[in-house]
């Protein structure tokens, strides 16, 4: 019988793997892999709902990125560990920050942010008579809205003959976009995902940093600044941030609906009239509710408040990185809370049958 040598045997194995090792980097096939940085790459991602993606330490596609939070030296108020707003919660319990009057020093943040020269976008829809508010939301903006910030106001009208004009800071400006005109005022709601998702793929994407979803018939009070910046950012809505059960929450319960939550389950009811974040996390979610609406209307089902449903279950499965507490945006038709010790916006009163399309109907 033939005896082999093991030192024999060991040369001839290391023989092998250098010859695999000379394979390998010659001829190395085309693999491709998930990337947290590309959920794209990934195909057995089913929705957007089924999984949470981290991007933090992904490089950035555009431009600019937030960088090191540096502040320069300055004569700022120490902060406390002691004190601080007792009546209110300002931590979710994922641990984003709840802002509050009271929770930030507006000087620190904003000596934080502005050396970064940061472009926001904010979208409003102003469509047949809800032009009549632009003038308004514009103007007040410009004293309380990110003061000495970059900002452009793409607006969204049917008709651009009715946008005023509008004396505007340094380094703001007012983009005009068409849109058609609407019969009933639904086609409205349901538009503004579909127009917001085509205008940030044309051409906001390339002109902002941030990016704002409001509503137009709003009015800035106070100030509205760098607290609220984060990669994304949701606001309370004022009705049902206090005592209301989560299963008393407008939220969207019929299974049949993509943004269906189930009972038992949710963390806050966010409003769908302000919200915001990093531009291409804005531009997901922008999209993620432009699809599911669509998505809904192949099934015959509306969700029952339109897109604050879908942003709703989104934000449910996708945490916020921020929430706002209602003082960023509250409503003249309710009296201001003690613990709403500042409104920095808040929607008008007004008689829907003259300003909708079609009476309201």
């Amino acid at each position: 019988m033939m005896r082999t040598n093991p030192k024999s045997n060991l040369f001839i194995g290391a023989l092998l793997v250098v010859i695999l090792f000379i394979i390998y980097v010659y001829f190395k096939p085309n693999i491709t892999g998930f990337s947290l940085c590309d959920p794209s790459s990934d195909q057995g991602v089913k929705s957007i709902e089924e999984t949470t993606i981290k991007y933090d330490n992904c490089p950035k596609k555009d431009s600019w990125s937030i960088g090191d939070l540096t502040i320069p030296s300055g004569n700022y108020a120490q902060p406390s560990t002691m004190k601080g707003r007792t009546d209110v919660n300002s931590v979710t319990n994922w641990n984003a920050p709840l802002v509050w009057e009271g929770t930030f020093d507006p000087a620190v943040i904003d000596a934080i942010y502005i050396k970064k020269n940061p472009r926001i976008a904010v979208l409003v829809f102003a469509v047949g008579k809800y032009t009549s508010f632009i003038k308004g939301f514009v103007e007040s903006g410009e004293k309380h809205f990110f003061v000495g910030f970059r900002v452009t106001y793409y607006i969204f009208t049917d008709n651009k003959k009715e946008v005023p004009q509008v004396k505007l800071g340094p380094g703001r400006n007012i983009s005009i976009l068409s849109v058609p005109s609407a019969q009933h005022w639904q086609e409205v709601v349901l538009g503004r995902m579909k127009w917001a998702t085509f205008a940030i793929e044309k051409q906001i994407r390339n002109e902002a940093d941030y990016l704002f979803m409001m509503d137009i018939d709003s009015v800035f009070h106070g100030r509205f600044g760098a607290e609220s910046l984060s990669q994304l950012t949701a606001v309370l809505h004022r009705g049902y941030y206090k005592t209301t059960h989560r299963d008393s929450f407008p939220y969207e319960r019929r299974s049949k609906s993509k943004a269906y939550i189930p009972a038992g389950e949710g963390d806050y009811y966010y409003t769908a009239a302000v919200w915001g974040g990093y531009l291409e996390d804005m531009y997901r979610l922008v999209k993620y509710c432009f699809e599911q609406s669509k998505e809904d209307d192949k099934n015959n089902i509306q969700a029952v408040w339109q897109e604050e449903s879908h942003l709703n279950r989104f934000l449910f499965y996708n945490k916020p990185t921020k929430v706002l507490s209602p003082e960023y945006l509250w409503s003249d038709y309710d009296a201001v809370s003690a613990d709403i010790k500042v409104v920095r916006i808040s929607q008008l009163v007004k008689d829907y049958t003259k300003v909708r399309p079609n009476g309201g109907n």
